[in-house]
Protein backbone atom coordinates (compact mmCIF):
# COMPACT_ATOMS: atom_id res chain seq x y z
CA UNK A 1 0.00 0.00 0.00
CA UNK A 2 2.76 2.17 0.97
CA UNK A 3 5.37 3.71 -1.87
CA UNK A 4 9.15 3.38 -2.37
CA UNK A 5 10.63 4.63 0.55
CA UNK A 6 14.25 2.84 0.58
CA UNK A 7 16.45 5.40 -0.12
CA UNK A 8 16.06 9.32 0.96
CA UNK A 9 15.29 9.87 -3.10
CA UNK A 10 13.14 7.45 -3.27
CA UNK A 11 11.14 9.04 -0.17
CA UNK A 12 11.28 12.42 -2.08
CA UNK A 13 10.49 10.95 -5.41
CA UNK A 14 6.82 8.91 -4.40
CA UNK A 15 6.02 11.52 -1.69
CA UNK A 16 2.38 12.38 -2.84
CA UNK A 17 -0.23 14.41 -1.58
CA UNK A 18 -3.14 12.72 0.12
CA UNK A 19 -6.77 13.95 0.32
CA UNK A 20 -7.60 14.51 3.53
CA UNK A 21 -11.52 12.64 2.84
CA UNK A 22 -10.01 9.79 2.01
CA UNK A 23 -7.57 9.35 4.91
CA UNK A 24 -8.47 6.88 7.18
CA UNK A 25 -7.04 5.71 10.95
CA UNK A 26 -4.98 5.55 12.40
CA UNK A 27 -2.82 8.36 12.42
CA UNK A 28 -0.07 9.35 14.20
CA UNK A 29 0.72 8.52 17.86
CA UNK A 30 1.73 11.33 20.36
CA UNK A 31 5.31 10.58 19.45
CA UNK A 32 5.08 9.90 15.95
CA UNK A 33 3.15 13.17 15.60
CA UNK A 34 5.90 14.91 17.69
CA UNK A 35 8.59 13.79 15.60
CA UNK A 36 7.25 14.87 12.08
CA UNK A 37 6.34 18.57 13.91
CA UNK A 38 9.80 18.14 14.69
CA UNK A 39 10.89 17.73 11.24
CA UNK A 40 9.14 20.84 10.47
CA UNK A 41 11.33 22.79 13.02
CA UNK A 42 14.14 22.12 10.89
CA UNK A 43 13.30 24.17 8.15
CA UNK A 44 15.53 27.00 6.52
CA UNK A 45 14.79 30.14 8.33
CA UNK A 46 16.85 33.10 7.50
CA UNK A 47 17.84 35.51 10.62
CA UNK A 48 16.37 32.11 13.09
CA UNK A 49 12.92 33.70 13.72
CA UNK A 50 10.89 30.81 13.47
CA UNK A 51 7.53 32.54 11.52
CA UNK A 52 5.37 29.85 11.84
CA UNK A 53 3.82 27.56 14.45
CA UNK A 54 1.83 24.73 14.70
CA UNK A 55 -1.66 24.03 16.54
CA UNK A 56 -2.74 20.49 16.40
CA UNK A 57 -6.76 19.93 17.14
CA UNK A 58 -7.36 16.56 18.88
CA UNK A 59 -9.87 14.08 17.92
CA UNK A 60 -11.98 15.20 20.62
CA UNK A 61 -12.21 18.53 19.66
CA UNK A 62 -13.07 18.18 16.05
CA UNK A 63 -17.22 18.91 17.00
CA UNK A 64 -15.94 21.94 18.65
CA UNK A 65 -13.80 22.98 15.40
CA UNK A 66 -17.11 22.32 13.13
CA UNK A 67 -18.90 24.53 15.01
CA UNK A 68 -16.46 27.14 15.16
CA UNK A 69 -16.30 26.70 11.34
CA UNK A 70 -20.50 26.57 11.06
CA UNK A 71 -20.78 29.44 13.11
CA UNK A 72 -18.13 31.89 11.25
CA UNK A 73 -19.37 30.47 7.71
CA UNK A 74 -23.27 31.47 8.65
CA UNK A 75 -22.15 35.14 9.78
CA UNK A 76 -20.13 35.81 6.57
CA UNK A 77 -23.00 34.26 4.42
CA UNK A 78 -26.32 34.13 6.44
CA UNK A 79 -27.86 33.04 2.84
CA UNK A 80 -25.98 29.38 3.55
CA UNK A 81 -27.45 26.30 2.54
CA UNK A 82 -27.56 23.31 4.11
CA UNK A 83 -24.82 22.07 2.17
CA UNK A 84 -22.18 24.39 2.38
CA UNK A 85 -22.69 24.51 6.21
CA UNK A 86 -22.10 20.64 5.66
CA UNK A 87 -19.08 21.09 4.04
CA UNK A 88 -17.89 23.14 7.31
CA UNK A 89 -18.57 19.83 9.70
CA UNK A 90 -17.03 17.36 6.95
CA UNK A 91 -13.87 19.45 6.79
CA UNK A 92 -13.59 19.19 10.26
CA UNK A 93 -13.70 15.95 10.76
CA UNK A 94 -11.34 15.13 7.86
CA UNK A 95 -8.57 12.50 8.73
CA UNK A 96 -7.31 10.97 11.94
CA UNK A 97 -4.52 13.39 12.87
CA UNK A 98 -5.14 17.90 12.03
CA UNK A 99 -2.15 19.92 12.35
CA UNK A 100 -3.29 23.81 11.96
CA UNK A 101 -0.17 25.81 10.68
CA UNK A 102 0.46 29.56 11.26
CA UNK A 103 2.23 31.71 9.76
CA UNK A 104 3.93 34.00 12.49
CA UNK A 105 5.56 36.77 10.70
CA UNK A 106 8.35 38.60 13.09
CA UNK A 107 7.09 42.74 12.83
CA UNK A 108 9.88 44.75 11.92
CA UNK A 109 12.45 42.11 11.73
CA UNK A 110 15.38 43.07 8.52
CA UNK A 111 14.29 39.44 7.11
CA UNK A 112 11.63 40.53 4.59
CA UNK A 113 7.98 38.98 5.34
CA UNK A 114 8.26 37.52 2.02
CA UNK A 115 10.87 35.39 3.38
CA UNK A 116 9.25 35.02 6.90
CA UNK A 117 6.14 33.44 4.95
CA UNK A 118 8.12 31.44 2.40
CA UNK A 119 9.52 29.46 5.72
CA UNK A 120 6.51 27.99 7.03
CA UNK A 121 5.59 27.03 3.48
CA UNK A 122 9.12 24.95 4.01
CA UNK A 123 8.18 23.91 7.17
CA UNK A 124 4.84 23.05 6.10
CA UNK A 125 6.53 20.85 3.30
CA UNK A 126 9.12 19.72 5.54
CA UNK A 127 5.71 18.36 7.69
CA UNK A 128 4.38 16.55 5.20
CA UNK A 129 7.84 14.65 4.06
CA UNK A 130 8.38 13.23 7.19
CA UNK A 131 4.65 12.36 7.35
CA UNK A 132 5.67 10.64 4.55
CA UNK A 133 8.75 8.76 5.80
CA UNK A 134 6.47 7.38 9.12
CA UNK A 135 4.53 5.72 6.12
CA UNK A 136 1.30 8.10 6.45
CA UNK A 137 -0.20 10.68 3.95
CA UNK A 138 -0.62 13.92 4.45
CA UNK A 139 -3.43 16.99 2.77
CA UNK A 140 -2.69 20.71 3.00
CA UNK A 141 -5.71 22.53 2.43
CA UNK A 142 -6.63 26.03 2.58
CA UNK A 143 -9.86 27.11 1.51
CA UNK A 144 -12.16 29.23 2.83
CA UNK A 145 -11.90 28.62 6.59
CA UNK A 146 -7.97 29.78 5.90
CA UNK A 147 -8.80 33.33 5.14
CA UNK A 148 -12.16 34.03 7.73
CA UNK A 149 -11.46 36.29 10.28
CA UNK A 150 -13.20 34.54 13.17
CA UNK A 151 -11.34 31.04 12.35
CA UNK A 152 -7.85 32.64 12.49
CA UNK A 153 -8.67 34.50 15.75
CA UNK A 154 -9.61 31.10 17.05
CA UNK A 155 -6.32 29.85 16.42
CA UNK A 156 -3.87 32.90 16.54
CA UNK A 157 -3.61 36.11 17.16
CA UNK A 158 -3.39 40.01 15.10
CA UNK A 159 -0.70 39.19 12.41
CA UNK A 160 -1.13 35.76 11.92
CA UNK A 161 -2.64 34.11 9.41
CA UNK A 162 -3.35 30.65 8.67
CA UNK A 163 -1.56 28.68 6.10
CA UNK A 164 -2.89 25.76 5.90
CA UNK A 165 -5.04 22.52 7.66
CA UNK A 166 -2.82 19.77 7.30
CA UNK A 167 -4.72 16.30 7.73
CA UNK A 168 -3.01 13.17 8.57
CA UNK A 169 -3.79 9.71 8.98
CA UNK A 170 -3.64 6.24 6.52
CA UNK A 171 -4.87 6.31 2.91
CA UNK A 172 -7.81 4.27 2.66
CA UNK A 173 -7.47 3.73 -0.82
CA UNK A 174 -4.47 3.17 -3.34
CA UNK A 175 -2.91 7.07 -4.19
CA UNK A 176 -2.96 7.59 -7.71
CA UNK A 177 -0.28 9.92 -9.07
CA UNK A 178 -1.53 13.21 -10.83
CA UNK A 179 0.20 14.60 -13.45
CA UNK A 180 3.44 16.80 -13.00
CA UNK A 181 4.53 19.61 -14.95
CA UNK A 182 7.10 19.19 -17.61
CA UNK A 183 10.49 19.88 -16.59
CA UNK A 184 11.79 21.53 -19.96
CA UNK A 185 8.09 24.39 -19.25
CA UNK A 186 9.34 24.62 -15.76
CA UNK A 187 13.24 24.79 -15.76
CA UNK A 188 15.41 27.30 -17.78
CA UNK A 189 18.99 27.85 -18.04
CA UNK A 190 19.76 31.64 -17.93
CA UNK A 191 22.01 32.70 -20.39
CA UNK A 192 22.06 36.69 -20.67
Amino acid sequence: MFNDRSTPLALLQTRRSGKPRDLVAPGPDDAQLRQILEVALRTPDHGKLAPWRFVIVPQGRRSALAELLAKAYRAEKPDAGRLEIESMHQFAHQAPTLVVALSTPVAGSKIPVWEQELSVGAAIMNLLHATHALGFAGGWLTGWPSYNDDVRAAFGGAGEKIAGFVFIGTPGKQQDERPRPDYDMIVSTWDR
